[in-house]
């Protein structure tokens, strides 16, 4: 019997994890798709700005539901839901005549998959032990950087084979299919299949629960989830941004490049993602022993990378992109699977849905705030033709350094949770 948990824990696991790739697809695909949409439903910077954040609000607000419906009504039920109001939204935003019903697909896009990432960490502290939560959580991670490199060059090329609109109604389709594995195939627990448990289930016996309000006040209390809530906030105020919508915008304009090249420069966070997920987890684990130094480290590594881009904003080689690129995907993205665990173990087991959730908050309550304010930067400083201006690319790009900064100083402020 234990043999079967342990075989078809993995289905599941591919299963959520391909819904991952999904969520990273519908975050990023506005960068190498930008000027196309700006151009189709006459849009500017600021609306753009919006428009792109409108992921990323929902996605924070429904970060707590997320954690609370994972506690009660469980995971592949609230997956299998949102799932399906993802897919409208995608159809909706392939079929916009104007900025406003595009804004509303990407505000329901926004809710749909929201509802993915802590109910999946829900079932992996089900099926998965607590020494492998790490290195699943960073495969997690790694998938996402899957979904990140399609929505780059290849969503460029497919874009420019069929049209951007007819690219949101194939990827929403493949949302739909994900939608119907996961209600026939997926289990929020080995119990659900007559298996035995695979982990302690002392700390989710109802029993044992922990009533909503005590949770919440758990975490909120905890004055070292502030520090790392701060952390994720202006760490993927960076990463968001940057990779989700003007990294595209900025190659093309600055650097004169089409959006197919601009698209295979930006599929490098992906790459960064994809390598950078399982090794900081395993460097986490197995080398450092540490979950504080890796984040203090890649913090740094983030300063650097974000100050290249505001103080030599036009003047890295195309190689020096890619590099560039590829480093911010592993340095402020790949590292929060280490951030997520050392959430995990502030908290008793418990209360993991509600800890994830309210920690979820802060990376897209970041990334929605700070595309408005480049959107609104760049904007400001006026466009050359069609084309936003160098100057307001560098003061975009400076207020990006500067959340490193903030993050880096927060990232000295974490508990060590290694144990």
């Amino acid at each position: 019997m234990r043999d079967n948990v342990l075989r078809y824990r993995w289905i599941i696991f591919w299963i959520l994890a391909l819904g991952y790739v999904l969520v990273y697809f519908h975050r990023q695909c506005p960068a190498v798709l930008a000027n196309d949409l700006m151009r189709d439903l006459h849009a500017d910077g600021t609306v753009m700005g919006l428009f792109g954040s409108l992921y990323f609000y929902p996605y924070a607000l429904m970060q707590l539901p997320a954690g609370l419906l994972s506690d009660s009504l469980g995971p592949r039920k609230t997956i299998t839901i949102f799932f399906i109001i993802a897919f409208s939204g995608s159809v909706l935003l392939g079929s916009a005549p104007h900025i406003i019903p595009a804004i509303t697909g990407r505000l329901l896009v926004g809710i749909g998959v929201a509802m993915l990432f802590v109910p999946t960490l829900k079932v992996l502290s089900h099926w998965f032990r607590v020494r492998e939560f790490a290195t699943m959580t960073g495969i997690l991670m790694a998938m996402g950087g899957l979904g990140s490199m399609i929505s780059a060059g290849p969503l460029a090329f497919l874009s420019d084979a069929i049209g951007w609109r007819n690219s949101f109604y194939l990827v929403g389709g493949f949302t739909l299919l994900l939608a119907l594995l996961v209600w026939t195939m997926v289990r929020d627990h080995p119990a659900d299949m007559g298996l035995p448990p695979v982990v302690d289930e002392n700390d989710n016996n109802p029993e044992n629960a922990i009533p909503l309000k005590t949770g919440v006040l758990s975490v909120v209390r905890e004055k070292y989830f502030w520090y790392l809530g701060g952390w994720f906030f202006f760490t993927l105020a960076i990463f968001f941004p940057f990779g989700g919508l003007w990294g595209g915008p900025y190659l093309i304009d600055v650097y004169d490049l089409d959006k197919t090249q601009a698209g295979a420069i930006l599929s490098m966070l992906a790459i960064g993602m994809i390598i950078g997920s399982p090794l900081l987890s395993f460097v986490s684990n197995r080398i450092l022993k540490s979950r504080k130094k890796v984040i203090l480290l890649s913090s740094i590594c983030t300063c650097i990378i974000t100050a290249l881009l505001a103080f030599r904003t036009s003047g890295l080689s195309i190689t020096a992109l890619y590099i560039l690129c590829f480093f911010m995907g592993m340095f402020a993205s790949a590292v929060v699977a280490v951030a997520f665990t050392s959430n995990k173990e502030l908290f008793p087991l418990r209360i993991a849905g509600t800890a994830t959730g309210l920690i979820n908050l802060f990376p897209f309550a970041g990334g929605a705030v700070f595309q408005q304010v480049l959107g609104y930067v760049l904007e400001s400083h006026g466009r050359d033709h069609t084309a936003f201006t160098l100057p307001g690319y560098e003061k975009a790009f400076l207020v990006l350094f500067l959340c490193a900064v903030i993050a880096f100083l927060f990232s000295l402020r974490m508990k060590e949770t290694f144990h």
